[in-house]
C-alpha cells in the first residue's frame, strides 16, 4: 500500500502529470493567500499595540520580517530543486527551481525596500552597509544572477547545470545572513522570532506576523505554479500533450 501511495506521488514529476495538478491547485493558494493577508494587515495595522519604543514605525515589521523570511526560505527551497534536478536530471525539477527565482528575488527587494524605510527613524540612514544589510543584499544579486544564467544558456539542459551550480553555491550565503546578527557586532536587531525564547513582543504582534508570513507562503505557491506553467509549455511545446492541452483550452474559449 505505501509502494503504490509512493508511485502515485513519483508520477507527478512528469511535467505532462504536474501541469493539471498545478492548475487545480494555485488559485486555491491564490485565494488563501488573499484571505490571510487582509487578516495579517488587520492585525498588524488595527489590532497591535502602538509599540513603547518605536512607536507606530515598527509596523512595517508586518511586511519586512515575512519578506525577509521568504527571501531566505525560497532560496533554499530552490536550491533543493536544483539539487534534485542534479541527482535525478528531473527537468521538472530545473522548472521549479526557475519558477522560485522571480518570487524570490521580489521577495528580497521588499525586504531591503522596507527595511530601509525602517532604518531612516531608527538608525538615522535608510543605508548602512550592516552584515545582515549586505548579505541580504548579496542574495538579491544570486537571485538576479541566477535569472541572469538561465535565460543566457540557449540549451535547457546546460542552463539548468549552471544555474543549479549558482543556487547551490550560493545557498551559503543564507546561513550568514540569519546567524550575522550573532556572529558580527552588527545595528540590525536580533531575530523576531526564536525557538528556544519566549516571544518578547506582545501575542497580536506576534500572530499579525505569524499570519503574514502564511500568506506570504500561500502567494508563493499560487504565484510559482502558475509560472512553472508557463515554463512547461514552453519546454514541451514540441510535445503532443502540450498540442491537445492547448487545443482543449482553445475548445473551452
Amino acid at each position: 500500500m505505501e509502494s503504490a501511495h509512493r508511485f502515485s506521488l513519483f508520477r507527478y514529476a512528469a511535467p505532462n502529470m504536474f501541469y493539471p495538478l498545478a492548475g487545480r491547485l494555485a488559485p486555491k493558494f491564490a485565494l488563501a493567500a488573499g484571505v490571510l493577508a487582509l487578516v495579517g494587515l488587520y492585525m498588524g495595522f488595527f489590532v497591535a499595540p502602538t509599540d513603547a519604543v518605536q512607536g507606530e514605525v515598527y509596523r512595517v515589521i508586518f511586511i519586512h520580517v515575512p519578506a525577509a523570511w521568504m527571501s531566505m526560505f525560497i532560496y533554499l527551497v530552490m536550491a533543493l530543486w536544483s539539487g534534485i534536478g542534479v541527482v535525478f536530471n528531473t527537468r521538472l525539477s530545473a522548472m521549479m527551481a526557475q519558477a522560485l527565482a522571480p518570487t524570490g528575488a521580489m521577495f528580497c527587494f521588499v525586504a531591503l525596500w522596507t527595511g530601509a524605510l525602517w532604518g531612516r527613524p531608527t538608525w538615522g540612514a535608510y543605508w548602512v552597509w550592516d552584515a545582515r544589510l549586505t548579505s541580504q543584499l548579496l542574495l538579491l544579486f544570486l537571485y538576479f544572477g541566477f535569472m541572469a544564467l538561465t535565460a543566457a544558456i540557449e540549451d535547457p539542459r546546460r542552463a539548468d547545470k549552471a544555474g543549479a551550480i549558482l543556487a547551490l553555491v550560493g545557498a551559503v550565503n543564507v546561513p550568514i545572513i540569519y546567524f550575522s546578527v550573532t556572529w558580527w557586532n552588527t545595528l540590525h536587531q536580533g531575530a523576531s522570532v526564536s525557538l528556544t525564547k519566549a516571544p518578547s513582543m506582545a501575542t497580536t504582534m506576534l500572530w499579525g506576523m505569524l499570519i503574514m508570513a502564511l500568506a506570504s507562503w500561500a502567494y508563493t505557491i499560487a504565484v510559482v505554479l502558475w509560472r512553472v506553467r508557463s515554463l512547461i509549455l514552453e519546454r514541451e511545446r514540441h510535445t503532443e500533450w502540450v498540442a491537445a492541452a492547448l487545443d482543449a483550452a482553445e475548445a473551452r474559449a
